[in-house]
């Protein structure tokens, strides 16, 4: 008889080396190796085609009429090489897409469907275009519900495109996604990666949250992606968190200065009740009528201040503004401008007094020399 073998138990240090491994494992699994592509899908995958015929049709605005009639025979072209047609119907205002008989790719009517939508939402066919590709998907966000007050939507919504545009142009090019703010919707045409972010960006713009914020995290995260020994690692040390800062509006000092009051051990008087005052007032012993005419005449004094101050508001337009004078007001002479008649009367004087053949200088006795003169004429 052989003697039972005894199984050997695994060290816990086995266990642990197995469960890294198992994790690494799973780690390559869902990395996506560089330059991968998915193959395309063609006619050979599935060669009998389609059992049922399926269609989508979307409305599309009144001033988009236009631009579809110009475009669709390009829409019509691009979907007949994928064997989808498309009719555009004005009278009701439509775009219907369906499948035929030769279409093989199921996914494709999803493709015309959202090309459509596009459409219908204002994109240009040239962007619209590329939802036919493999690696384009679209995401069409409605943001018109998610603020009620309708100046604060469109100043968030401005927010999001920023000063011509800068702020929308910055998030496609980190986002390798179109962006087109149209009316109450977003929508985005890009890869799958870029949609979240472009989702998360718009979602928290209408939380007011400024998307510069967003746009900081996403170039750094678009430097870490660069580095394959960063690819592994959590990259929540790199990145910034930004506070909510709540600026008080304050005035005054948040800490005041209360002055103490002096302790008294007697608790402070209890108030008069009303009884009490209509007792003082000797009011409590009138009759019930008596005290109605009472309430009665000092509401109507009230109502006639009232009326008083109405009618003096009123009248105040009626007033008419002080009005300047036409005429201004001619300055009073100095005493320094008047005329001294005194001193020129004396200048005068002096001039004479110098001119040849002046009159003498003392007129009264010339005039008496002529008198004694004629005098001792008439005597002879």
């Amino acid at each position: 008889m052989a003697a039972p073998t005894k199984r050997v138990s695994e060290t816990p240090a086995s266990k642990k080396d197995k469960k890294n491994k198992n994790q690494a494992d799973e780690t390559e699994l869902l990395t996506v190796p560089d330059g991968w592509k998915e193959p395309q899908f063609t006619r050979g995958d599935n060669p009998k085609g389609l059992l049922e015929e399926s269609s989508f049709a979307t409305l599309f605005p009144k001033y988009r009429e236009a631009y579809l009639k110009e475009c669709w025979p390009l829409v019509q072209k691009a979907l007949g090489d994928v064997f989808i047609s498309a009719t555009l119907d004005l009278i009701e205002g439509s775009m219907t897409v369906h499948t035929t008989k030769k279409t093989f790719d199921p996914y494709s009517i999803l493709r015309a469907r959202d090309l459509i939508k596009l459409l219908a939402r204002s994109v240009p066919f040239e962007q619209a275009i590329r939802i036919l590709e493999d690696d384009v998907a679209c995401d069409i966000i409605k943001i018109g519900t998610l603020v009620r007050n309708r100046e604060r939507f469109v100043k968030r919504r401005q927010r999001l495109i920023g000063p011509k545009g800068s702020t929308l142009k910055a998030l496609e090019l980190l986002t390798n996604c179109y962006v087109m703010v149209q009316g109450n919707t977003v929508s985005a045409l890009g890869p799958h990666s870029g949609l979240k972010e472009v989702r998360n960006v718009v979602l928290d713009t209408m939380k007011n949250i400024h998307p510069i914020y967003n746009i900081k995290t996403l170039m750094i995260k678009r430097e870490l992606a660069n580095d394959p020994e960063l690819r592994t690692q959590s990259w929540e040390r790199f990145l910034p968190n930004f506070r909510h800062k709540s600026v008080s509006k304050r005035k005054q000092p948040k800490k005041k200065m209360t002055k103490k009051k002096e302790y008294t051990p007697f608790p402070p008087p209890q108030p008069d009740s009303k009884i009490d005052k209509e007792l003082a007032s000797g009011e409590f012993f009138l009759h019930e009528n008596e005290k109605r005419r009472r309430k009665m005449k000092e509401i109507k004094v009230k109502q006639a201040e009232a009326l008083s101050k109405r009618q003096e508001e009123r009248q105040k337009a009626f007033i008419p503004p002080k009005e300047k004078p036409a005429v201004k007001k001619t300055k009073a002479a100095s005493t320094e401008d008047k005329i001294d008649i005194q001193a020129i009367k004396e200048k005068v004087k002096k001039a004479k007094t110098k001119k040849l053949g002046a009159p003498p200088a003392n007129p009264d006795s010339s005039s008496v020399k002529d008198t004694k003169t004629k005098k001792k004429k008439v005597k002879s």
